[in-house]
């Protein structure tokens, strides 16, 4: 397929896509979609750790609750407009990421995982704890106010939020694609490949890796604010260390690297069980075990990473044809 013909099929689908809202499509898919989407970016920020990078992160929804939390408080206590607070939130979720990355950057593997799984658990609990009494413990935070957008008043209905949240998901992968064709994305690829090599290329290997947790962190956290302003109420128990499990396997089943894969993973993991809803009892079990096969025969994914290619100057090609 050339690449005009699968330009023009994207197009057609993205429009067909837009256009699900005017179809008739009800209250609960649009909701599903709002669902797909908002895992999507978030997926979408934890493949610039996990699939770039290559480091085993499994505390993504520690970012997503500070990013939801900030924007809970300075809107319910202090009042400020939620869009306002999406700044702030990425900010928080930014300064969080590189306080708790700076001491274990250096780790690899298996150890960095773990260490990730308990840092997820260390914000989850001193969310329920109530840290300084604003965030309101198991209970959590309620009444947080509904999206004002310039010259559209008021979001509320699940289509204005389609709109808004796959915005954002357009928005994230046009982010993504140009940091993964930067000078910076390759040298995270060259990392997540070898990072003995890339050291020795004189590649700074500890800050690229930590500036990858504070973008991925960031995007987690505006996630977080959109999120909020959505459910109008946020709890612990929304970002519990099974999200972060959710969203790792979006990223390892989609493709690691790979932005069309992670999308496509998104609507697997998190719409595909709802087509299913019917066989409440079974519905998972069937899940689970397709997630198995796919895993024993296509482990690099549905759609994986495609290695860059370079043309060499026509002397260097003529004599290694």
């Amino acid at each position: 397929m050339s690449d005009k013909t699968r330009q023009a099929l994207i197009t057609v689908g993205v429009l067909l896509f837009l256009a699900l809202p005017g179809m008739g499509l009800g209250s609960y898919w649009l909701d599903v979609l709002n669902q797909v989407g908002l895992y999507a970016v978030l997926s979408l920020s934890l493949n610039i750790i996990l699939g770039h990078a290559g480091m085993f992160h499994m505390g993504h929804a520690a970012f997503f609750a500070v990013g939801a939390y900030v924007t809970a408080i300075l809107n319910t206590v202090y009042h400020v407009p939620v869009m306002a607070t999406l700044p702030l939130a990425g900010l928080a979720a930014g300064v969080f990421a590189l306080l708790v990355a700076s001491p274990i950057i250096h780790l690899r593997g298996d150890y960095l995982l773990v260490v990730t799984i308990g840092i997820v658990e260390i914000v989850r609990i001193a969310l329920i704890n109530n840290v300084f009494g604003l965030t309101g413990g198991s209970n959590g935070i309620v009444g947080i106010q509904r999206p004002d957008l310039p010259g559209l008043g008021r979001l509320t209905a699940p289509w204005h939020f389609f709109y808004l949240i796959w915005g954002f998901v357009a928005i994230s992968m046009f982010m993504f694609e140009y940091l993964e064709n930067s000078r910076y994305g390759r040298a995270l690829k060259f990392i997540r490949e070898d990072v003995v090599a890339a050291e020795g290329v004189g590649i700074n290997t500890a800050s690229c890796k930590l500036s990858a947790f504070v973008i991925g962190a960031i995007w987690a956290g505006f996630t977080g604010t959109i999120y909020a302003t959505q459910m109008r109420t946020i709890s612990p128990g929304s970002f519990s260390y099974w999200e972060s499990v959710v969203l790792f396997m979006i990223v390892i089943l989609g493709g690691r690297g790979n932005q069309w894969g992670v999308l496509l993973g998104s609507f697997l993991v998190i719409g595909l069980p709802e087509l299913f809803r019917g066989l409440q009892s079974s519905r998972m079990l069937f899940f689970g075990a397709a997630l198995v096969v796919m895993m024993i025969f296509r482990p690099q994914g549905l759609i994986p990473s495609r290695n860059r290619r370079y043309k060499l100057p026509q002397p260097y090609a003529d004599k290694y044809k």
